[in-house]
């Protein structure tokens, strides 16, 4: 029988990253003598990507560079969020035992996000949380990002697993909408970026800490066989 894949989305749901990524969005508006964001309204922003997130700030203080400024823009974004991606960005509360549970049950765990798997890798690294998981994807691996079912579908195989026995865990409605796309069920965080309550994404299980994490996994898993 293949293992079951727990697979996860990483800002939002792994990892706090919204602290690191928003100084990093602070640095660059600097530029323009714009004052830090609203860190709570900002950080429902994070999410799809530093070009997105600075053209979503941007907007709001009636700025539109021109396509080659935004480029620019954006490789100043990345270039010092390389430098500051872990400098306060941390694992949620409960998360490593909640990961340790799943390793000693004998699932294979694997990272699927829309980050660059460079930077993807980054910060996992910087965390010492890289030696956890089986695979980590990134929007750049297979050249197409989520709700794409490719890199999901992608992730789980090179976990050696299959969608039937897989899970993602995600917190933004790409999350669920890319599990519905591979008909593989989704565990929804509510402590992450999403605009969207997570409680309205239409995944399988909502949990409020990763506390609750093995039995979501198990009521889906019980669930199907049914």
């Amino acid at each position: 029988m293949a293992p079951l894949v727990i697979a996860f989305d990483l800002d939002g749901t792994l990892v706090d990253s919204a602290p690191d990524l928003l100084d990093t969005l602070d640095h660059i508006l600097s530029e323009y003598r714009i004052a830090p964001v609203d860190r709570a309204l900002t950080r429902t922003m994070i999410g799809g990507g530093a070009r997105l997130l600075l053209v979503r700030a941007l907007e709001r203080a009636g700025i539109a560079p021109e396509p080659a400024e935004m480029e620019a823009m954006t490789q100043r974004f990345i270039a010092h969020y390389s430098e500051h991606i872990a400098d306060v960005s941390r694992p949620f509360p409960g998360l490593l035992p909640a990961l340790d549970r799943l390793a000693a049950k004998g699932a294979r765990l694997s990272v699927c996000t829309n980050k660059t798997e460079r930077l993807a890798r980054l910060l996992l690294d910087r965390l010492d949380l890289t030696p956890r998981f089986a695979a980590i994807t990134g929007a750049d691996t297979y050249g197409r990002a989520k709700p794409d079912p490719l890199p999901l579908l992608s992730t789980i195989a090179a976990c050696g697993g299959v969608p039937e026995r897989a899970i993602m865990v995600g917190d933004s409605a790409t999350d669920v909408a890319t599990a519905k796309a591979c008909a593989v069920p989704c565990i929804a965080v509510t402590f992450g970026y999403t605009e969207t309550p997570a409680a309205r994404l239409g995944a399988e299980r909502v949990i409020d800490h990763y506390d609750g994490l093995m039995a979501a996994i198990g009521d889906i898993c019980t669930a199907r066989h049914q």
